[in-house]
């Protein structure tokens, strides 16, 4: 009879890992802890910037905002109150109420010179300085608009005088322009008010312009002064 080889018995035990296997794994394992150390170290450190990055934000707003605080309680309390145009009192003021303003064509026969109010032309002057007289009806226009028109005759008042008004006057809704034979050297107008002044230097001129310039009782306040007519002569 011949005989059969036995089969291993799988219920043998398994030898166990040689020694240089379990060493290896316990290398892998601790370089592994190693790195998650560093990387939880890392993740510190940068919450840690973040958070004295986020006060030192706050901490520089905050100091901003008192900064801006003063600055501003500083202003008001040492701001000037606004003057109350109805309060400015403006020796030898004409005025001239119930003004008509109609727009027509042609020249205006006005009741005062120069005319400050009535009927005008439909296209306004253009507000700005001009050093060549400027058409009544288109001026008056600018009037009707808020404008304050000073003129000045050419005759009393030289270059110098003529800066000295620039100076003084607002940048926007004045119309600066000489008139020949005025009566007077400076001449101040807004719609239904005038008043004669004694020279460029005169105090009235201020209070005038106080308390007319963009004046609600003009017929139409606040309407362009520029986008109209650009009269011959003007400087800026």
């Amino acid at each position: 009879m011949r005989t059969v080889p036995s089969r291993p018995d799988s219920s043998a035990p398994v030898p166990p890992k040689a020694k240089g296997q379990a060493k290896q794994l316990s290398v892998k394992q601790e370089r592994d802890a190693r790195r998650a150390e560093k990387v939880q170290a890392m993740l510190a450190q940068q919450k840690r910037q973040q958070r004295n990055r986020r006060i030192g934000w706050i901490s520089g707003l905050a100091a901003g905002v008192v900064a801006v605080g003063l600055i501003i309680g500083f202003v008001v309390s040492s701001a000037t109150p606004k003057v109350d145009p109805a309060s400015i009192s403006i020796g030898e003021l004409k005025t001239f109420p119930g003004l008509t303003a109609n727009h027509v064509t042609g020249t205006v026969d006005y009741e005062m010179t120069p005319p400050a109010g009535g009927d005008h032309n439909a296209v306004w002057l253009n507000c700005g300085v001009y050093d060549q007289p400027v058409p009544n009806e288109n001026a008056v226009h600018a009037l009707e608009h808020g404008a304050v028109w000073v003129t000045y005759d050419p005759a009393q008042v030289d270059e110098a005088g003529v800066q000295t008004l620039r100076d003084e006057l607002p940048s926007t809704y004045v119309v600066l322009s000489p008139f020949e034979n005025l009566g007077a050297p400076v001449v101040a107008s807004a719609w239904g008010n005038q008043v004669f002044l004694e020279g460029v230097d005169d105090a009235r001129l201020t209070d005038f312009v106080q308390k007319f310039w963009r004046s609600n009782d003009a017929p139409e306040p606040g309407a362009a002064c520029t986008g109209g007519l650009n009269a011959a002569g003007k400087v800026a």
